[in-house]
């Protein structure tokens, strides 16, 4: 890419395109091209298409999705493959059509399959069955996973793919009704501290293993793809390291000041027992993350202390 080239962002408010937004800011990238829902809704294919061909970007970064944790995902699966699904057809084909030069395709690696190998390498996908919770959202993410392959195999268009590990960072969601562990965590011991409660309760028993990357280095490494990496297979994104949901939980608990206890609630799912990705690939291309977890959490918790809680989504 060139300093100057115009790169469309899609879905540059949230958790991981605002991140997006940030790195190639700061790399020098100013000719970013952004919309927000009320200006371009990625649904409407007619004015998808029309946008692309007024505006010709030259890159794209597909990051526009909906998303959420567990409790979103397996109450509204109906809405998460739909309206993905319809996103990820109309931007693909839009980029196709334009002759872009270069898309980056993001996905999300609770999409690999329930009981896969772990760590989990890029060759798991499409191996086995999906966690059941995630279905919907996950169903549709590898369509676009396998739309950006198909078109560069059969068109030979430069479409690329990710997979992050769990992200977290500025601009995360802290609504308790569709957000991740980490940030419904940070809320909810903030808000018993700030109360004087004497405990939290969390779903599940804190056994399953996750890994947690926070979204500017993530940013760091998609902007690192678009300028080293072109092959047809998704490149997983991640640490290598993993954490108990028990341990994560005491880590925010401690960084946030809560002195109560932490109660399991075991008649709620636990969701997939182990996530790892196998980030040996990311490594191999040159990229390796930065911040370590604890500073990571500390630096989320002091974002959340900072915002207007309206912005907050609260």
């Amino acid at each position: 890419m060139e300093k100057n080239s115009l790169i469309y962002v899609a879905g540059h408010r949230g958790l991981v395109g605002s991140a997006i937004v940030r790195s190639l800011k700061e790399k020098g990238y100013e000719n970013i091209l952004v919309r927000t829902h009320s200006e371009l809704d990625l649904t409407d294919q007619a004015a998808v298409f029309d946008f692309f061909k007024r505006e010709k970007p030259e890159y794209v970064v597909l990051a526009a999705a909906k998303v959420g944790g567990i409790n979103a995902n397996n109450s509204y699966p109906a809405d998460f493959i739909y309206e993905n699904s319809i996103i990820q057809c109309n931007v693909i084909k839009a980029s196709h059509d334009n002759k872009v030069k270069k898309l980056l395709f993001l996905g999300s690696s609770c999409i690999y399959p329930k009981m896969a190998p772990q760590p989990i390498p890029e060759s798991a996908l499409l191996s086995g069955p999906l966690e059941e919770t995630n279905e919907g959202y996950a169903i549709a993410k590898i369509s676009g996973l396998e739309m950006c392959k198909f078109f560069k195999r059969q068109y030979g268009d430069d479409f690329i793919s990710c997979m992050p590990t769990n992200l977290y960072g500025p601009n995360d969601n802290f609504d308790l009704e569709n957000s991740h562990v980490l940030p419904a965590m940070i809320r909810k011991f903030h808000e018993a501290k700030e109360a004087d409660l004497e405990y939290v309760e969390l779903w599940g028993d804190g056994s399953p293993l996750r890994e947690f990357l926070y979204v500017d280095d993530m940013a760091d490494a998609c902007v690192y793809l678009l300028e080293n990496y072109s092959g047809e297979e998704h490149v997983n994104i991640g640490t290598g390291k993993e954490i108990t949901i028990k341990a994560l939980a005491e880590l925010v608990r401690d960084t946030v000041g809560f002195k109560g206890e932490i109660r399991w609630n075991t008649d709620m799912p636990n969701g997939t027992p182990r996530k790892l990705c196998d980030v040996s690939k990311l490594h191999n291309i040159g990229w390796k993350e930065k911040v370590e977890l604890p500073e990571g959490i500390r630096r989320e918790y002091e974002w959340f202390l900072s915002m207007d809680r309206k912005d907050l989504k609260l």
